[in-house]
């Protein structure tokens, strides 16, 4: 939320946030009416929305900022949080999620007509451990972290989450479904 603030009195002004300029990168918030919607500000978890014709299929995302570069184009912005010893990455193989998440993202803007840049960034505040009190506050180091977004597997994907949807029976468990490991683990432990 605070970092919401700090770049909605940005927006505001049509200013560069101090991260940004740090980065020497070309980007303001980008200002569009619908942005608070975009958000689930409006309507709670409803966000962006597409629904895909070929599968009828409706999509949704909440997106926690967008910028827009020198070209003018959209640029996916999202908040991470943590606290580690080490600098933050993208390199986990759990954070696979946070990409498709971005990924998603591009995908809804670009069918929602708007020139999406295919860099999206991560800014990620990460709580520093090393202070000797915690003096009812925290300090956070902030980093930016550009991911190079794909979303050409999204389309192939919505096939065959409709496909899934139309059998009969419920599918076998996939062995790279970190859910159904956790359901089969739950009932291993009964």
């Amino acid at each position: 939320n605070l970092l919401k603030n700090e770049f909605d009195l940005l927006r505001e002004k049509g200013q560069k946030h101090e991260l940004v300029e740090k980065y020497g990168l070309e980007c303001i918030p980008f200002s569009h009416p619908d942005l608070p919607q975009w958000r689930g500000e409006v309507k709670a978890y409803e966000g962006a929305l597409v629904t895909d014709e070929k599968t009828n299929l409706t999509i949704n995302g909440l997106v926690d900022d967008l910028w827009k570069d020198k070209d003018g184009n959209v640029v996916i912005v999202d908040y991470k949080a943590t606290a580690k010893d080490q600098k933050p990455t993208l390199d986990a193989p759990w954070q696979d999620g946070y990409k498709r998440q971005m990924e998603i993202y591009q995908w809804l803007f670009r069918r929602n007509n708007f020139r999406v840049s295919s860099t999206g960034y991560f800014v990620y505040c990460n709580g520093k451990t090393d202070r000797r009190a915690f003096d009812g506050k925290l300090e956070f180091e902030i980093d930016l972290i550009p991911y190079q977004g794909d979303d050409s597997w999204i389309e192939s994907t919505l096939n065959q989450i409709r496909d899934c949807l139309k059998q009969d029976s419920i599918p076998d468990a996939a062995s790279e479904c970190d859910y159904c490991a956790y359901i089969n683990s739950i009932g291993k432990q009964q």
